[in-house]
């Protein structure tokens, strides 16, 4: 036999599931912290650095290679070949300075919210700084 009080909550229970609820935020809506936006780009970065692990493998193959050293130069000393290197000094130095970071995190430190996005900012602005370096005394 149903008391009073669990058809009363059953009706409520009725009630409230039948609200439109509010769906959970998404990406269009939601904005990512800081801190979620560096880890992703640390992933992406990780990748691009492997890829340009291969390029440097094939390009030191091409240099041992007596048939195709003048064919390399000509690929590799290229603005197309410049612009890419520009790309991984990049993703070397983020992933680097980001690397650091979690080091000092290991460590036990800068846990705090306004340490988490000054480490993430410093990490922006070295890879900045110092792919800018980079690209003036050895790219260009």
């Amino acid at each position: 036999m149903v008391t009073g009080k669990e058809l009363e909550g059953a009706l409520i229970f009725e009630q409230t599931m039948n609200k439109e609820r509010p769906l959970s935020p998404h990406l269009q809506i939601y904005r990512l912290p800081l801190c979620a936006l560096l880890s992703i780009f640390h992933r992406i970065t990780g990748v691009i650095l492997t890829l340009g692990f291969l390029v440097f493998v094939i390009w030191l193959y091409q240099l041992t290679d007596s048939d195709y050293p003048k064919e390399a130069s000509v690929i590799f000393n290229g603005i197309f070949f410049k612009i890419l290197l520009l790309g991984w000094a990049f993703a070397f130095f983020y992933h680097l300075g980001n690397g650091l970071r979690h080091l000092v995190w290991d460590a036990g430190k800068g846990f705090e919210k306004s340490q988490i996005e000054l480490g993430g900012m410093i990490v922006i602005f070295a890879t900045l700084i110092l792919t800018a370096i980079y690209a003036f005394l050895v790219i260009f």
